[in-house]
């Protein structure tokens, strides 16, 4: 997805006129009531979806583990001018990773992995013979490399065999059993190949009624789409998918913050394992990383960032932003590229997206 080049300096004027001013004259952001601040996120949110060329989008806000506002923008099927809802279901692709990182993890404090025990010792190939968990969930780059971090689905999606030997059951098993399931998250669903009723799955990986619930999801997917530069939206024709720990989940904002809550209320890790998961790791020069394990951590103004996000291209993009002193979680998921796309998030700063931007200066 791209947008012309003149809607996207008008995009980009209206923003940094609302995140820098403030900044510019040495004083801090007024501190808007609640409802003045959703107010104005959703002006701006909706300006910024159009300008963009975001057919369809979905936002929710989660604050001491609860909603306290969602929204849906535009339409998750133009055709059919379905409307977009909290409770649409999109593609999340490399925002997947974050769920992987959350079994890994109870694996770890489960004493049945290690952080840093190289991949040989399960008896399992690896990308490279050093691989460990660690550098994997964190993206740090393997020997030999320029940079000490390169963010790589297809590298880190070599965790999934890691998942299958930490639990002796398909990798989407303990995703669909262990989070979705566990979590209420019902909107939610393990691979869009699954829509296929003559897949061939193991016996007993899932129950009809299950199986019936996910494609029954699937039929409501939201439509992906590519943006021409014009601002015209052409439907993409994507191939089912399995997951891996890399990519796949298909979600929505109101699933996603089920689990968002879930994490800070302990449930899934402990606090002593998000505290290392949540700081960023270190590479083997002692560079450190914007990763932790994970996720993307970094500082605003003084404030600990962790987000994560995903993108599919001419498809789909997801974004998930994290204060976790504020206790405040912002969840923005697209049937474009456009939430990522045009903002090159793999590179490990969130602050070049508008969107995080934008949240960021409203709530910090």
């Amino acid at each position: 997805m791209r947008a012309s080049t003149s809607r996207t300096r008008f995009v980009v004027s209206a923003i940094v006129v609302l995140v820098t001013a403030p900044a510019l004259s040495g004083q801090q952001p007024p501190l808007l009531p609640p409802g003045a601040s959703f107010q104005v996120l959703e002006t701006y949110l909706e300006s910024m979806r159009q300008q963009v060329g975001i057919p369809g989008m979905s936002a929710a806000v989660v604050f001491d583990e609860s909603i306290i506002w969602e929204k849906g923008f535009g339409y998750q099927n133009l055709a059919s001018r379905i409307p977009a809802t909290p409770d649409t279901p999109y593609v999340i692709d490399n925002l997947t990773e974050t769920v992987a990182a959350v079994l890994l993890l109870q694996c770890v404090e489960q004493r049945r992995i290690g952080l840093d025990e190289p991949f040989q010792r399960y008896g399992l190939s690896a990308p490279e013979s050093d691989a460990t968990l660690r550098r994997l969930l964190s993206h740090e780059a393997p020997d030999g490399a320029k940079e000490p971090f390169a963010f790589n689905p297809d590298r880190f999606a070599q965790l999934t065999p890691l998942m299958e030997w930490c639990a002796p059951q398909p990798y989407r098993k303990s995703v669909a059993h262990r989070i979705l399931s566990r979590l209420a998250m019902k909107d939610s669903v393990p691979g869009t190949d699954l829509h296929d009723p003559d897949l061939p799955l193991p016996e007993g990986l899932f129950d009809p009624g299950e199986l019936e619930r996910y494609r029954r999801v699937l039929d409501r997917l939201a439509v992906p789409y590519k943006v021409t530069g014009r601002g015209r939206a052409d439907r993409t024709d994507l191939s089912a998918t399995p997951i891996n720990a890399a990519a796949g989940l298909v979600s929505t904002v109101r699933d996603l913050a089920r689990l968002d809550e879930a994490i800070d209320a302990g449930v899934l890790l402990s606090d002593d394992t998000l505290e290392i998961a949540w700081n960023p790791a270190t590479a083997r020069d002692g560079t450190p990383l914007p990763m932790g394990l994970g996720w993307f951590v970094q500082s605003y103004r003084g404030e600990r960032v962790v987000w994560h996000f995903g993108y599919v291209p001419n498809a789909y993009s997801s974004l998930v932003l994290k204060m976790p002193g504020r206790h405040l979680t912002f969840i923005l998921l697209a049937n474009s590229d456009g939430l990522s796309g045009p903002f090159q998030l793999a590179q490990g700063d969130v602050t070049r997206s508008l969107f995080a931007t934008l949240f960021l200066r409203l709530f910090r």
